[in-house]
């Protein structure tokens, strides 16, 4: 009776089949289509992707796992915390090209202080919002009660120094305890967003640590029953619609894995596309 109740409860935690397809066997196919990807504009070198989310969420891993996956070895350029923090462990605004060889790949990360409860520990919202806007300059140091000084800014960024995509890093372990605090930042952060059409996606990190059956096998993502209610949950309390929003895991051992890769490169191929989207449509007609 014992095993029989344990495996229906365990069927419950699943859907039949899952609910979006994943190429799981295309690894090659995701970096040769990054590795090859001409941008709209022919103004712009590099898709700027600005991370922003919660202290502890995990913005320098995405930087470091997208990077080890063409770097074909488990890389840290992007210093990270080990674990949550009460402080961010990121501090100054920089910018981290992806190398695959010797070659730079066409889009660029960056990283910024994390956000937080209050106003004593975090990046200060509008310091995001510069970041949008390109005003931003290399090498600010964030201070979590004042917003960029003049001299931090540029008075007139280029089209190269915008963003072109913000991606809000959320927990999937967490992210039912956040503070409703970060979550308003985040949807201030949202709209400033979306006046300047910024497209704009979620990536839900540690999903294993949110979801055993994830975690036995990471291709039972998309039939996991809380990992689509944790994206439900995201989707609700920030906006971003569910299309919008991917769930990764990130590498703990040495080396790294293909299937952990797969998710990492779908994420970042949709990323890519979408902030191309805006290079074209801002582009001059000819």
């Amino acid at each position: 009776m014992g095993g029989s109740g344990s495996t229906a409860q365990a069927e419950k935690q699943e859907f039949d089949e899952p609910w979006r397809e994943t190429p799981w066997e295309n690894k090659e196919l995701l970096e040769n289509n990054l590795r090859e990807l001409k941008l709209s504009d022919p103004r712009v070198k590099h898709i700027r992707i600005l991370l922003t989310g919660a202290i502890g969420a995990g913005k320098s891993s995405f930087i470091n796992s997208v990077n080890s996956v063409f770097q074909k070895r488990i890389t840290t350029e992007a210093l990270a915390n080990s674990g949550s923090a009460d402080r961010s462990f990121t501090k100054t605004y920089r910018t981290y090209y992806i190398r695959d060889g010797q070659s730079v790949l066409p889009f660029v990360f960056n990283d910024t202080m994390g956000l937080a409860s209050g106003e004593s520990q975090g990046a200060d919202q509008e310091d995001i919002v510069k970041c949008l806007e390109g005003h931003l300059k290399e090498g600010h140091n964030f201070n979590p009660v004042m917003s960029a000084k003049n001299e931090d800014c540029r008075s007139k960024p280029s089209i190269e120094d915008q963003t072109h995509c913000i991606v809000y890093v959320i927990a999937a372990d967490t992210v039912s305890m956040m503070n409703d605090d970060v979550f308003n930042k985040m949807r201030y952060i949202r709209k400033k967003a979306s006046d300047l059409e910024i497209p704009q996606v979620i990536v839900m990190t540690k999903v294993d640590e949110a979801c055993r059956l994830v975690k036995k096998d990471l291709r039972k993502i998309y039939t996991s029953k809380k990992i689509k209610e944790k994206m439900q949950m995201c989707s609700k309390l920030v906006g971003v619609p569910m299309n919008y929003i991917f769930p990764v895991n990130y590498h703990e051992e040495i080396k790294t894995k293909d299937d952990i890769d797969v998710l990492i490169l779908s994420a970042l191929t949709q990323i890519v596309q979408i902030a191309d989207d805006l290079l074209n449509r801002r582009k001059p007609e000819k």
